[in-house]
């Protein structure tokens, strides 16, 4: 699916844009403060229904205005779409599809994959680990659609344990209770550690031949470091039974995949505590990329949203980035100069050119 436009109606600086995109690069120009980054996070709000930048949505909406909308347009086999998002605050989403509105198990499938850089993404490096969790996930996800529940199911078991445990402490119940949920939480943690381990598995190569490329030379990798040592559902429920009396003198489930990790790391040494930034940087999007190489070979390579990934990099890693991006499907970036993006084929780049909430094509790109 190659999304083709963007229409923002009071988002961010914006009264009301309309965008056309690329079906191969796209690149958004203009001075820093012109509203590159709202566009992007427009983008992503419209195929979403979330922001990639805020957990406060109130921020989107135009000062002075009441409610905002995005709307994009893409393109398939099966012909035009329309995914819209109208959100107003204190009120919920108006999300749809094609008109009408779609069931959220659903929704998933229907939509085009989007991943995005921008530099709040760098809390998947220096952040803590349940960023990095939900990324992951996020990623089983979309390689294995079949497999969302998984998580959900977890999620389940994990609150049921925790509110008997809560009433196990408060003397309404035998600590014995906790059996029957143990048992339950096991198995749906064990398949959820094979799920998150086979996710991790599948990018670990392609993380390393990126981290190289982007200026990370040595040896890269990607780890996952499960909470639990166990090796099937009986492992698990043991070592929570083990740990019970602890989680009854806490007060909640402190043993299990919701306390997983996953760490990047440089010539052996994790990027969080000894990465520099722009190690830190070139990590998370080498990460990105290297997903997306995965996804691809799935037939579902997601659009890529690259806020300002150029600026801090020589021209010899700019063409490395540019060549990666190009390469692997739909991709749009942002920039303060059009020359920072360098391409090698004519006329395959669209720009556009930001400043004063509106947004202008400006041709094609040229050859660097």
């Amino acid at each position: 699916m190659v999304v083709t436009s963007v229409s923002l109606r009071d988002f961010r600086n914006y009264e009301r844009v309309e965008a056309p995109l690329g079906e191969g690069l796209t690149v958004i120009c203009g001075d820093n403060g012109s509203g590159k980054t709202n566009l992007i996070e427009g983008i992503y709000f419209g195929l979403t229904g979330r922001s990639c930048r805020t957990r406060n949505e109130r921020e989107m909406v135009r000062h002075g205005a009441g409610v905002t909308r995005a709307s994009v347009t893409a393109e398939d086999e099966d012909g035009r779409h329309l995914f819209e998002v109208g959100f107003e605050p204190g009120e919920p989403k108006h999300l749809q599809i094609d008109g009408a509105t779609p069931d959220p198990s659903a929704a998933t499938l229907r939509r085009p994959l989007v991943s995005v850089f921008v530099p709040e993404r760098l809390e998947l490096v220096k952040g803590a680990p349940s960023a990095r969790r939900a990324h992951v996930d996020q990623l089983v996800t979309a390689l294995w659609p079949a497999r969302t529940e998984t998580r959900a199911a977890y999620n389940r078991a994990l609150a049921q344990r925790n509110a008997l445990i809560a009433r196990i402490r408060g003397g309404s119940g035998d600590p014995s209770l906790l059996d029957t949920w143990d048992a339950t939480l096991a198995t749906q943690g064990i398949a959820l550690m094979a799920d998150r381990r086979e996710a991790s598995e599948a990018v670990r190569p392609q993380f390393q031949a990126r981290a190289d490329e982007l200026g990370l030379p040595g040896s890269c990798d990607l780890r996952y470091r499960p909470r639990s040592k166990a090796d099937d559902a009986d492992g698990l429920r043991a070592e929570l039974e083990e740990r019970r009396s602890s989680d009854l003198d806490r007060g909640f489930t402190a043993h299990g995949p919701h306390r997983d990790e996953f760490v990047l790391e440089h010539d052996g040494r994790s990027l969080r505590s000894y990465g520099s930034q722009g190690q830190q940087r070139a990590g998370v999007l080498a990460l990105l990329l290297a997903e997306r190489d995965a996804l691809a070979e799935s037939g579902r390579a997601p659009l890529m949203l690259l806020d300002d990934v150029m600026s801090e990099l020589d021209v010899s890693r700019r063409r490395r980035l540019a060549a990666a991006i190009g390469a692997g499907g739909q991709a749009i970036v942002t920039t303060t100069e059009a020359d920072h993006v360098p391409t090698e084929e004519a006329g395959t780049v669209l720009t556009l050119n930001v400043a004063g909430g509106s947004v202008k094509p400006a041709g094609r790109l040229e050859a660097a």
